[in-house]
């Protein structure tokens, strides 16, 4: 474990093995998204961001919840006074992107129930796999509150997302297989084996590849065709310049496998 990643964490299990972060949401009994788990979070993801042994992480949840929404039990002493609320807020929504944001590729390993902010914790990763028996939802509308519905129209089209948002349906781990949602649906335990597989092979490129891949990624999501197509091509002019570039292309020529040194 890289010492800037050592901890302590109160509300997440982290470990580093062959390249990969496996980050487990861990606030017992259904790892609702308290305070704690936000900070550790957000922290967590920067710093791997600018940790080199790190080349991709995965995110899922200890036990058999991935994240049931937010910490409404923790919400009276965490929002006390003025300002609280729009503090709590901006942490919210920062601790998402992060995940976003994070300069190495997520992937999302669903294991259990992500309601609410755990939805918003899944739409934030770059690939998802899911355990069959999982479940995304909205609940919001059964407690009086909202949320998580923007996150939501990532993965779902406007009838699903209207639907679970006014009704607060759950869709399980085989549904999101069969709208796209997910790469896989597979049993229970074999998620986490089939997502470190999948990040071990996201480790294998080219770190500097990866990294302007998905900050390519990012920047054109909300651009036209002709706007982000542009910039793609100018970030291909830049990494083709890279030494791990000129690796890869001899490593085609000559059938093996390429060594890459980030460089």
């Amino acid at each position: 474990m890289p010492e800037n990643l050592a901890g302590p964490y109160r509300a997440l299990d982290v470990t580093i093995a062959d390249g990969v972060a496996t980050i487990l949401l861990a606030n017992p009994p259904v790892n609702a998204l308290s305070t704690d788990m936000m900070n550790e979070l957000s922290w967590v993801l920067d710093r791997i961001s600018e940790t080199p042994e790190v080349r991709a992480v995965v995110l899922s949840g200890q036990g058999k919840i991935f994240c049931a929404g937010a910490d409404l039990k923790s919400r009276g002493e965490t929002i006390k006074g003025p300002g609280d609320l729009p503090q709590h807020s901006r942490r919210t929504r920062e601790c998402f992107h992060a995940i976003r944001e994070c300069a190495k590729p997520v992937v999302g390993a669903i294991n259990g129930a992500a309601l609410g902010a755990g939805l918003a914790i899944v739409a934030s990763c770059d690939i998802l796999i899911a355990a069959s028996t999982a479940v995304v939802g909205l609940p919001e509308i059964n407690v009086g509150l909202l949320g998580g519905g923007r996150h939501g129209m990532r993965l779902f089209g406007h009838s699903r997302l209207r639907r679970m948002m006014l009704t607060g349906l759950r869709v399980d781990g085989d549904e999101l297989y069969r709208l796209g949602i997910v790469e896989a649906a597979v049993p229970a335990d074999a998620l986490m084996d089939s997502a470190i597989e999948l990040a071990r092979e996201l480790a294998s490129k080219s770190p500097l590849a990866t990294v302007l891949a998905k900050q390519t990624l990012n920047a054109i999501e909300d651009m036209s065709l002709r706007d982000g197509y542009r910039y793609e091509q100018d970030m291909t002019a830049a990494i083709a310049k890279t030494e791990d570039a000129q690796e890869a292309r001899r490593a085609f020529l000559e059938k093996r496998a390429p060594v890459f040194q980030g460089k």
